[in-house]
């Protein structure tokens, strides 16, 4: 039988002030409760829009609100750290008014494509920023405890990865998107393609198609397949449907992995009900018991707990209490292009049959 390591979220011996720019919805509603709970100090916020950074500093007791990022800027100390909370049109603007130097969480994903995501890594190396993006899924608290579980040798030789999601997304939610050219992948599938790397380093290519949906009018594709390629003997797949309504008992939200040694499997259940959301599991179990699946108990969920893990990281790394930062923006980039190959695999022609 094997026990469950501890697996919490890195964080900084002393957190440093954090400056948050773009007050939209998931700010709102899951880098700043995140950040509440692990008692990280956010001492302002900005937002171009009139109004709202103010009405948002006095609804989380936030002492200071700016409506631009130079105003932001000016009025922080040296030692904070700027989470950019915009749209990723919208980094390319905001990176060059930031010190260089500093401290930055920018928010997935890194641009709308790769060359956007390669503008933002010179720049990033350009003004010596310390730049982390932020694919909380890695920091997940049920992936922390499948880590975990997977060091203290639980899973054998890991041969099997999948992700298989299949419930109905209420994309009207994200204003910007409706008239987005890319969706699922970039803006959703990015976090298990970015997961497979933290498990799996970067594939040798990518098999995809990503389509639209009539239950999501109006919008790019919502629909993917990925077949993520490791070698002869390791299956990863990536499969979603975000258009699916046909009720609560066929929908799913899951990762698992199978190894020589055994087999766990993940529920992200703020998938299941967003933006509500059910409670996150893991559960494993080992080759050869008779003992069936057992769950793990948790301490949070996916959203949003993991964007603590994901701020931690990066104070950690750059007050160097950690010597890696495994989302820091050279590794994101490849992430970003894991998903443009997934873009040009979709856009070429599938192998014909020879009738």
């Amino acid at each position: 039988m094997h026990a469950v390591a501890e697996s919490g979220s890195p964080r900084p011996n002393s957190p440093r002030p954090i400056v948050v720019l773009g007050t939209g919805g998931i700010a709102r509603t899951a880098h700043l409760p995140a950040y509440a709970k692990a008692e990280f100090p956010v001492i302002a916020v900005a937002d171009s829009y009139p109004g709202r950074a103010s009405e948002l500093a006095a609804e989380r007791q936030i002492a200071r609100s700016f409506e631009s990022v130079a105003e932001a800027v000016r009025f922080a100390p040296v030692d904070a750290v700027f989470d950019v909370a915009v749209p990723a049109s919208q980094i390319l603007a905001v990176l060059p008014q930031l010190p260089k130097g500093a401290a930055v969480l920018i928010q997935k994903p890194m641009g709308e494509t790769l060359e956007e995501a390669r503008s933002i890594r010179e720049l990033c190396r350009q003004r010596g920023l310390t730049a982390a993006v932020n694919f909380q899924l890695r920091y997940a608290p049920n992936n922390l405890a499948a880590v975990a579980l997977a060091k203290a040798g639980l899973l054998g030789e890991l041969h099997d990865m999948e992700v298989q999601v299949r419930t109905y997304m209420p994309w009207h939610l994200w204003t910007f998107l409706a008239t987005a050219p890319r969706l699922e992948i970039l803006y959703h599938s990015i976090h298990y393609l970015d997961l497979v790397r933290s498990w799996l380093g970067n594939p040798l290519g990518v098999y995809a198609k990503t389509v639209r949906s009539p239950q999501c009018a109006g919008l790019a594709a919502t629909k993917t397949s990925m077949i993520l390629d490791y070698g002869e003997w390791k299956r990863v797949f990536i499969v979603t449907n975000h258009g699916y309504d046909f009720g609560a008992e066929t929908q799913c939200s899951f990762v698992q992995w199978e190894g020589t040694g055994g087999a766990i499997r993940m529920e992200m259940g703020v998938i299941l009900d967003y933006p509500k959301g059910k409670p996150d599991t893991l559960a494993y179990a080992e080759r050869g018991s008779d003992e069936g699946w057992k769950s793990v108990p948790l301490s949070g969920n996916w959203f949003p707990d993991a964007f603590a893990g994901s701020m931690g990281a990066l104070q950690a790394y750059v007050e160097g209490s950690v010597s890696e930062l495994p989302i820091g923006f050279e590794s994101a980039y490849e992430t970003m292009a894991l998903v443009e190959a997934a873009y040009r695999s979709s856009a070429r022609q599938a192998e014909p049959l020879d009738l």
